[in-house]
């Protein structure tokens, strides 16, 4: 495999250096596989205000990073035939919805594509019953549909989570985190990785800081209406790094990350690891569902079945954004996106939490595009 130059190297670690340099964020990484193999690995800054070094193993908490490795596990249980994407969630989960309503119409590729019409609900603010999955099961079940389903793509914050993460208990037998962390994690060798922490596990997380309007380059407007000080705050909480959150609590690192966006970019498998058949990957990381104006976000949207899809004006995966590019975003400036035509995984992860606005598209699309120009040169 032809490697980075130097010089290469050099003009990449600038831009991520820079980003560190003027305060963006406390740490970060940047990671990036080409071919299968690992081609940056970059980390630098601290865990934290008064933390130590960021490494390349410093775990962080991904947020929304989280979802693409749960619909992978649940893509994995239809691939064998235990469920289809059509298939109605009442299916594999009578109590859902009560037979006849617009709520059991829900299929299972509308829960991966957004499409599910069940947005949000009270449960998002429910940070105390996050850890009881008795009391997610039960939120699920008596939530009802703001949108008709199948027809407005709305982003599913938490509920995505929930949804995917309680069809892979029903149809595998086992909790979401036990079944990825199986079948997704261990095949990649993703050690430190992980969708919450365990009872008996250290935290050893880097810690969250939540930059406020006096810090920010410019007002950014009123985002998703959360101050960052108190996503921040939340997700420092003991109690919900130690939650299961399919949605939203991963744990890792970049490396791993674009280990994993490597494998889905090479259509499922890496190192003579196969995580999901090429056919499989095909229909996952294909638009799947489209808008000028989410339903939660208020912008225009694209959503394969588990992944975003690239190609809109101004989305994180840089200038060169095309749509068969794939990948996620997680509050704070994390991204992973992969690239088949390039062959290319690619995770950035900070742990500095700015709005839900242009601020986190522009930084990681800066770094997106150094990405790009440097493998222009290969």
């Amino acid at each position: 495999m032809t490697q980075l130059t130097k010089s290469d190297r050099r003009k990449l670690e600038a831009a991520f250096d820079r980003q560190l340099d003027v305060g963006l964020h406390h740490g970060a990484q940047l990671a990036v596989y080409v071919d299968g193999e690992l081609a940056v690995d970059f980390a630098g800054g601290t865990t934290g205000p008064d933390g130590g070094e960021t490494t390349s193993d410093t775990r962080h908490l991904i947020f929304s990073c989280t979802k693409p490795y749960a619909g992978v596990g649940l893509h994995q249980l239809i691939e064998d035939g235990k469920a289809d994407l059509d298939d109605p969630v009442v299916d594999h989960w009578p109590a859902f919805a009560d037979a006849g309503t617009q709520k059991a119409t829900i299929t299972i590729r509308q829960v991966l594509s957004h499409t599910a019409g069940i947005p949000y609900g009270e449960f998002d603010d429910a940070a105390d019953q996050w850890g009881d999955w008795d009391a997610v099961v039960e939120a699920m079940e008596g939530i009802d549909p703001v949108f008709e389903p199948g027809e407005q793509p709305a982003y599913h914050t938490f509920n995505y989570g929930w949804v995917v993460g309680e069809l892979i208990r029903r149809i595998s037998g086992q909790p979401v985190d036990e079944y990825v962390d199986e079948h997704v994690f261990d095949p990649l060798d993703m050690e430190q990785s992980a969708i919450g922490l365990a009872h008996d596990e250290e935290d050893d997380v880097a810690t969250l800081s939540g930059f406020e309007m006096f810090d920010r380059c410019r007002d950014a407007g009123e985002g998703l209406g959360i101050p960052a000080s108190e996503s921040a705050a939340a997700f420092n909480e003991e109690s919900v790094r130690r939650a299961v959150i399919p949605a939203a609590n991963g744990i890792g690192t970049a490396r791993e990350m674009a280990r994993f966006y490597a494998c889905i970019a090479n259509g499922g498998e890496l190192g003579g690891t196969r995580l999901l058949e090429e056919d499989t990957v095909a229909e996952a990381t294909r638009t799947h569902a489209e808008t000028d104006s989410d339903g939660t976000l208020s912008r225009p949207a694209r959503y394969a079945l588990g992944f975003w899809t690239g190609g809109l004006a101004n989305d994180m995966f840089g200038s060169f954004s095309r749509e068969r590019m794939f990948g996620h975003a997680g509050l704070g400036s994390i991204f992973g996106w992969g690239d088949p035509e390039l062959n290319v995984g690619f995770a950035y992860v900070t742990n500095g939490i700015r709005e839900e606005s242009w601020e986190h598209a522009a930084r990681v699309g800066e770094i997106s595009d150094a990405v790009r120009l440097a493998l222009l040169d290969y």
